[in-house]
């Protein structure tokens, strides 16, 4: 419906703008201009463009990924990062030490699923249907288990049926990843919606007696990639399905009864003793105060884990490897944390929050990329508001790369920096480009090739420039 507005009512409307612009000027104008000393302006010009011409963090991605593989954690490639990440830092002239992460070592297994009775079937035939285990799964026997399949679309749904209709059946949750969202820019929060149905689907079955559970892959391509994650472990098989698959099945359980054949074996061993690198470039004037910059080592099995995270964890080795080679001197400590199991349970940051409690408050901030290697727009912050104006000449520097947005959040922007942002330290993630993180993240199509580079150079630059602002500004923020 096309409204046509009146000469007054334009005229009403442009007054208001007007009236909203003065005021919002008039806000601004109340808050202090924050002026940076000039050395430290060069200084982080100077980051900024080293980052844009350097490819030292590409080429670690591509060691990373390439080189070692696949690193599940406690799996021998992830231990290999490990010794990888820490030699790399030494090399740095960081001081560099192996903190205790106890984690179990899961493997996948055989996974396998096809449908065995379905309305239309051609006699003497099945369906093969594309399958991958979740990490809290329980096995199946060997030779698997054949039983109905129950297609639902919500929790609300599930509950509705009752135990009598779930008790002995396979649950399927056909819950789709909201793809308008995501190419909206409003990817994480698809997949927040998403992935709750990952996480505490198979419980949600199991307390109905269902005999397993599978839910739609959780991610916007649908080239028949299974994407794989954790699940709260419930006692029954869980795995996720490709979105054709789970539209195939509940196209046919809305014509009659649909049985599916699933194996599912996956093992979990004994617990291990395993790492986070923890690496410091010591301040000048202040060493006991912290910045932390850090990606997770671990990755999924599937892929090659580029863009999640050896992109994270490249960039933070970055930030340090750039200001080494200017000759750049913090005055607080800027610290590298190369995290373990962060996919499969978090313990690496468990166990750093555990180790350091008693300097939780010299930690003054801490960043954590892990969104993929998209262009960064700025930066998600957990922060005092109080805290936003001093960092508005440090996002003027990063304005020629596009990088200089800053959102405010009540949550933490990342994962493994969670319990250090809820004891008060300001948090920061990169706030990426993640239309297309999704297709990719936890599938078999990880892989280097979905990394660009120019891309990763200005993540690069964002880590450095802003890691170096926080270890260098006269003061910390406000917590």
């Amino acid at each position: 419906m096309l409204i046509k507005r009146s000469p007054l009512l334009k005229a009403v409307s442009l007054i208001v703008l007007l009236s909203f612009a003065v005021v919002s000027s008039a806000q601004r104008s109340r808050v202090p201009e924050v002026v940076y000393p000039p050395q430290l302006l060069s200084d982080l010009a100077a980051l900024r463009d080293a980052a844009l011409t350097s490819d030292y963090a590409y080429r670690q991605v591509a060691h990373l990924t390439e080189n070692i593989g696949p690193r599940m954690g406690a799996s021998p490639q992830a231990e290999h990062a490990v010794d990888y990440v820490a030699e790399q830092m030494r090399l740095q002239g960081l001081e560099v030490r192996l903190e205790e992460v106890r984690l179990p070592r899961w493997v996948r297994g055989i996974e396998t699923a096809e449908l065995v009775h379905y309305p239309g079937q051609a006699p003497g035939t099945t369906q093969r249907v594309v399958v991958t285990t979740l990490s809290g799964s329980s096995a199946t026997p060997a030779g698997g288990i054949t039983t109905e399949v129950v297609v639902v679309g919500s929790f609300d749904e599930l509950k509705a049926l009752g135990r009598e209709k779930v008790a002995g059946k396979i649950v399927l949750f056909n819950v789709p990843f909201d793809k308008k969202k995501a190419a909206a820019g409003y990817a994480g929060e698809a997949y927040g919606e998403a992935v709750a149905y990952r996480a505490a689907g198979a419980k949600a079955a199991a307390e109905l007696g269902a005999a397993a559970s599978l839910i739609r892959s959780v991610g916007g391509a649908e080239y028949r990639l299974p994407h794989t994650g954790y699940s709260v472990p419930a006692g029954i098989p869980a795995g996720a399905v490709t979105a054709e698959d789970a539209d195939l099945i509940a196209h046919l359980a809305s014509q009659g009864p649909v049985q599916l054949h699933l194996t599912l074996t996956p093992q979990t061993f004994p617990e291990i003793v395993s790492h986070n690198v923890v690496a410091d470039l010591r301040g000048s004037e202040h060493p006991e105060q912290v910045v932390v910059v850090s990606g997770h080592l671990d990755s999924w099995d599937l892929g090659t884990g580029a863009i999640d995270d050896a992109a994270g964890v490249a960039v933070a080795m970055e930030a340090v490897h750039l200001m080494q080679e200017l000759h750049l001197h913090p005055k607080r400590t800027i610290r590298v944390v190369g995290w373990m199991d962060e996919e499969n349970g978090g313990r690496g940051h468990d166990a750093y929050a555990k180790q350091h409690a008693a300097e939780m408050a010299n930690h003054v901030g801490v960043l954590e990329s892990d969104l993929g290697a998209g262009h960064p727009m700025g930066f998600i912050a957990k922060i005092n508001p109080d805290a936003a104006p001093l960092l508005r000449p440090m996002l003027e520097v990063l304005r020629s790369t596009g990088c200089n947005a800053l959102r405010q959040t009540d949550y933490s922007p990342g994962s493994d920096i969670s319990p250090l942002v809820k004891a008060g330290v300001p948090g920061f993630a990169p706030m990426q480009d993640s239309r297309t993180y999704f297709n990719y993240h936890h599938t078999a199509a990880d892989t280097l090739d979905k990394i660009v580079p120019r891309e990763l150079q200005e993540n690069a630059a964002a880590m450095a420039v802003l890691a170096y602002t926080l270890a260098s500004l006269p003061q910390t923020l406000p917590r």
